[in-house]
């Protein structure tokens, strides 16, 4: 898809069609506004369909005999509502209908919001683009040798001109980059564990290297093993595939000012270990278990395009498989973690914990400014904030503040909950310094808590666990059913708040 701004008093190619944003509370001016802009009343057409331009309305009019052909009128609610989360349902909107009517070229004229106007301009051209993104890599050959999909190539929307007030291309070209590296995870999360793999993940980790000026560097097994990586070893032993350790590097061409680590989970697949999933616990999409490591190098992919200055941020995961064989973990094994504290891994199933504990300790050896982890960590976070919320703990209220405003402004969900120190008591091990998991009762808690137990005194920390917003069966916003991409964003506007101006 192509992304363009143009002005408002550019003429309408003749086979475009054109939505447009109304507040129900001028409504009337509005479509006297509009009336004169294209030659013709609406009057009847709008009255006649009781369109009153409420929050999420939307009225589509075509064909009309008039240019434009098809014109998509976008109820906005009262303008004292505005905000980037209503630019983004607009869009959105906007997006979808153009794609189901056999839209090529779409024209969008959405209010931005009043106080955040260019986030809103942001905003509207992410949501736009990654609302009709589809996914059709895994699809067979129909009866008649036609690849699934290729039969809707005319049909495909992929020339939208947005009408912007002033010059505002280089917001348009950070969105391109940013939808580029959430398109990135989703490819990512979605594909099947036989074709995303510890070795795909390196070798994607090489092509970004390669694409967008990265330094990489990629740990095999013997040297995870010479920095006394035993927690993620350990999680790694029992699977064919040979594990990789992932870090790429961005650094600024300018002085660096910050340095900032991202830290993703990537378990490619997660069996259980012997603690099998069985049952309810979905272990067919266990793909998506290397959902923060996509949104890492979505991120990194991201970041390398827009070249922020007066930083360097390094991403790293430890990819690996949790299978079963005879050389697997079993319950009640001690484990030893690349800073000395041992672990007795009361439960198998409860891995990525392992593989972050020794990713964030060669994190902080970094000397990072701050350390952001993401991971698909818990099913407790799932029940607690749903698919449409992603969790934060942090014992740094300024971080966690930082977070939450860049999660806001890039339209994904984020909720801050509570990191209480007693709750450790329940990791105590008889055995071991700490044990992998504790009680039921609190498991996103106390899983945040193990992390926390390998960040450095000193360096700023979050743990984001996106175990719910992954993923999405329904989709929701601007994600389509299926891998959302989710914390691309969020890392992306964080990252770039520390960038030199």
């Amino acid at each position: 898809m192509e992304l363009h701004l143009i002005p408002a008093d550019a003429p309408l190619p003749g086979e475009a069609a054109l939505a447009v944003g109304l507040f129900s509370d001028e409504l009337d001016a509005g479509l006297t506004g509009l009336n004169k802009r294209l030659g013709f009343s609406l009057a009847h057409l709008v009255s006649q369909r009781k369109f009153k331009a409420d929050a999420g309305e939307a009225l589509v009019l075509h064909p009309l005999a008039e240019t434009p052909q098809t014109l998509l009128l976008l109820g906005l609610g009262e303008r004292s509502g505005h905000t980037l989360q209503g630019v983004q349902k607009a869009a959105v909107r906007a997006a979808r209908v153009a794609r189901d009517q056999s839209v090529k070229t779409l024209v969008l004229d959405l209010p931005l919001a009043a106080l955040e106007p260019t986030a809103s301009l942001q905003q509207q051209a992410m949501a736009v683009r990654l609302a009709v993104f589809q996914d059709l890599r895994f699809k067979g050959k129909g009866k008649n040798g036609d690849k699934a999909g290729d039969k809707n190539d005319t049909t495909t929307l992929d020339d939208v001109r947005m009408i912007c007030p002033g010059a505002q291309a280089a917001v348009l070209a950070r969105a391109e980059a940013i939808c580029a590296g959430v398109e990135l995870a989703r490819e990512l999360v979605a594909a099947p564990p036989n074709v995303v793999t510890p070795l795909s993940l390196a070798a994607t980790a090489q092509q970004l290297a390669e694409d967008h000026g990265l330094a990489l560097r990629i740990l095999e097994r013997q040297d995870c093993e010479r920095l006394g990586m035993g927690s993620y070893l350990g999680v790694a032993q029992a699977s064919a595939l040979p594990p990789k350790f992932l870090h790429l590097t961005y650094r600024s061409d300018d002085p660096v000012k910050r340095r900032l680590a991202l830290v993703g989970k990537g378990l490619t697949f997660d069996s259980g270990g012997y603690n099998l999933k069985v049952g309810a616990a979905q272990i067919e999409m266990m793909k998506y278990d290397m959902g923060g490591c996509g949104a890492v190098l979505g991120a990194a992919r991201a970041i390398g395009q827009l070249r922020p200055k007066g930083i360097e941020v390094h991403f790293i995961s430890a990819t690996c498989e949790n299978m079963i064989s005879g050389d697997g973990l079993h319950p009640g094994d001690i484990v030893t973690a690349s800073n000395g504290v041992t672990i007795e891994v009361n439960n198998t199933d409860a891995e990525g914990r392992l593989t972050l504990a020794d990713a964030l300790v060669y994190a902080c050896n970094l000397k990072p400014d701050a350390v952001v982890d993401l991971a698909t960590l818990t099913g407790a976070c799932l029940i607690s904030l749903g698919d449409e919320l992603a969790g934060l703990w942090s014992p740094d209220d300024g971080l966690a503040t930082d977070l939450l405003k860049a999660a806001r402004c890039s339209g994904e969900g984020l909720w801050r909950m509570p990191l209480p120190a007693s709750y450790m008591e329940r990791m105590k091990s008889p055995f071991a310094d700490l044990k992998n998991t504790g009680p039921r009762a609190g498991g996103a808690i106390t899983a945040a808590l193990f992390l926390k137990e390998f960040i450095s005194p000193g360096v700023a920390w979050a743990h984001l666990d996106i175990a719910g917003t992954v993923w999405s069966d329904k989709g929701h916003g601007d994600n389509p059913a299926g891998a959302t991409g989710y914390g691309v964003r969020t890392l992306v506007e964080w990252v770039s708040t520390h960038a030199a101006d």
